[in-house]
């Protein structure tokens, strides 16, 4: 049985951003609308041991912390880690948009995670260059040091509608940074890459992976058991690179959440076996 699995808390709701960031960019966060007990419920019910949330749902507790602590203590979940987003190019927002990312940090580390995943790089009207993937770059480094001192470890999160989906794009990147690499098997292979060859060409980042399914027609994220996108053998790459790190898998929205989350727990156990 493999014993590091967790789910993320972000299939229990509408899946979207707190819309006061549209005016205030300190405050523009991923969320999901729902009553937390929920995904902890259900996900410690489907047999996980760890929990990823975003950092919209746990600035909702920033002043009541201690809350939270015993709500993932009486679920029998760990925070395995907290996911955060930004433009991250854009000069004159950069400073807001990282001291949003470091109170996220903080606020994980204080309830215990490991990780610390983050997404984003703007895609700007008038095209992408080569400073845009500097400017990221340089963010990435700047999150990276954060998570460093704050003993956790740093992720980047390759997603569409980004300047980093396909393949080149991951592997440019990850040229320009020191942070590491938290593999998305839905939105690599939507974006046309191979998720297996991209985790063996950069294992040496891969310390932390998202499992989720992909259908292209029509276009939607399923669990692992669905689609086209065979996450076995990403699963096998995994075992072929003794990868021993957390898994988190993943669905944006599914009608039953916890049907989705128990069916995604028994592929993998499945397939590690």
């Amino acid at each position: 049985m493999y014993e590091k699995l967790a789910y993320h808390a972000n299939c229990w709701g509408h899946l979207g951003g707190n819309a006061v960031g549209v005016t205030s960019i300190t405050q523009l966060t991923y969320m999901t609308f729902c009553k937390l007990e929920d995904p902890l419920t259900d996900i410690a019910k489907a047999g996980y041991t760890g929990i990823e949330i975003f950092d919209g749902n746990l600035f909702e507790y920033k002043d009541r912390l201690s809350e939270l602590k015993t709500m993932l203590s009486n679920s029998g979940l760990k925070l395995i880690a907290s996911y955060s987003g930004g433009n991250l190019i854009f000069n004159d927002i950069l400073n807001e948009e990282i001291d949003k990312i470091k109170k996220s940090i903080d606020i994980s580390k204080e309830l215990g995670a490991i990780h610390f995943v983050v997404g984003g790089g703007a895609k700007k009207s008038n095209g992408t260059n080569d400073d845009d993937y500097n400017k990221l770059a340089d963010s990435l480094n700047k999150i990276d040091l954060l998570c460093e001192k704050s003993d956790l470890e740093g992720h980047y999160h390759p997603h569409l509608s980004t300047i980093v989906e396909g393949p080149d794009e991951v592997k440019k990147i990850f040229n320009l940074t020191s942070i590491n690499f938290c593999p998305d098997t839905a939105h690599l292979y939507a974006a046309g890459g191979d998720p297996s060859k991209l985790i063996l060409d950069l294992k040496d980042k891969v310390s932390y992976v998202h499992l989720k399914g992909f259908q292209n027609n029509p276009f939607s994220f399923t669990p692992l058991d669905e689609g086209e996108l065979d996450n076995s053998k990403v699963i096998d790459t995994l075992k072929k690179i003794n990868f021993k790190g957390w898994i988190t898998n993943e669905l944006d929205a599914w009608d039953d959440p916890f049907d989705g989350a128990l069916r995604s727990f028994n592929y993998v156990q499945n397939h590690f076996r």
